[in-house]
């Protein structure tokens, strides 16, 4: 039985699925746990595959400008990564390697770039729809995947701070965009359900920052304008999401001025999943051998 994170984590490791680092959140991942992770992958293609999506797919960096017209450094300060670049001459680099020598700190010979981390696989798609110009009848359905980054380490193996996010995104007018949840609300469940996972749906928020990003999030809970499918990962915690479903409303089309055919802000939402966080809890409830899974579970992956 793993009563504790730290048990979990202790077990993936101690069977060679993932190597610390030193740095909470920060694992690497041997080649039965990438199987798993591409498998999942595969898996909801393959539940997609008919739906028409555009298939883009983004570095795991983007512009720093477009991080702060998305909003994302006005709500989620505390989870953002910018990436710092050396900047200085010879002599300035003598005392870095000086000071790396004594141990002390020298990030101040380092100075921001105009690239952050990417938080979201759909932050770097709305710019891209919004350059296009008005939506073309229907709206736009995005089939994004990308490596994305948060700033907040964790013993938990379900909380990394560089993770792989999948992810269904609509754009357009607001019943088709309601429509889309709701389908894959449906949809999601019957995926969760063929790979025999236990699972909860529950009403939910993002993490916002502060008192007016507590306020935030009470809107956004009370609204119901997230849920979550949320899975017991790590025994004594709280189950973990592995899914979400976002109606974002017109708040990325208000910020990138989306428009739909008619002329009209665009709304939006998407559909997401963590990749490690689907691989671990198939672990977490499959056990290590992926030979011994259920042949259901296994079809489900693998057909």
């Amino acid at each position: 039985m793993l009563d504790t994170a730290e048990t979990f984590l202790e077990a993936l490791s101690a069977n060679g699925l993932v190597f610390p680092t030193g740095v909470d959140g920060i694992y690497g991942l041997d080649g039965r746990f990438e199987t798993v992770v591409q498998a999942v992958d595969d898996f909801i293609t393959r539940e997609g595959q008919d739906d028409g999506a555009e298939r883009v797919r983004f570095p795991p960096a983007m512009p720093v400008r477009q991080l702060e017209r998305g909003g994302y450094l006005k709500s989620f300060p505390h989870l953002a990564g910018t990436v710092h670049c050396f900047d200085g001459d010879e002599r300035d680099h003598r005392d870095m390697l000086r000071r790396i020598e004594a141990g002390e700190d020298w990030s101040d010979r380092q100075s921001a770039s105009d690239i952050a981390l990417t938080p979201a696989a759909c932050y770097p798609v709305y710019p891209m729809l919004a350059a296009r110009g008005a939506l073309p009848d229907g709206g736009a359905l995005i089939d994004v995947l990308s490596w994305c980054f948060r700033h907040e380490p964790s013993i938990q193996p379900t909380r990394l701070q560089t993770f792989r996010m999948r992810e269904y995104l609509r754009v357009g007018a607001p019943e088709p965009i309601v429509d889309f949840r709701h389908d894959w609300l449906r949809r999601g469940t019957a995926m969760i359900e063929r790979l025999a996972l236990p699972y909860r749906i529950e009403a939910a928020n993002d993490a916002f920052f502060g008192r007016v990003g507590q306020f935030m999030a009470d809107n956004q809970k009370s609204q119901e304008l997230k849920f979550e499918l949320q899975i017991p990962i790590n025994a004594g915690e709280p189950p973990t999401a592995c899914m979400s479903f976002n109606h974002h409303l017109e708040h990325f089309g208000d910020l990138w001025e989306i428009r739909t055919a008619d002329g009209a802000l665009a709304h939006s939402a998407c559909i997401a999943w963590g990749l490690e966080r689907m691989a671990l809890a198939l672990f977490r409830h499959h056990g290590f051998d992926i030979g011994q899974w259920p042949a259901g579970v296994r079809a489900a992956l693998w057909p």
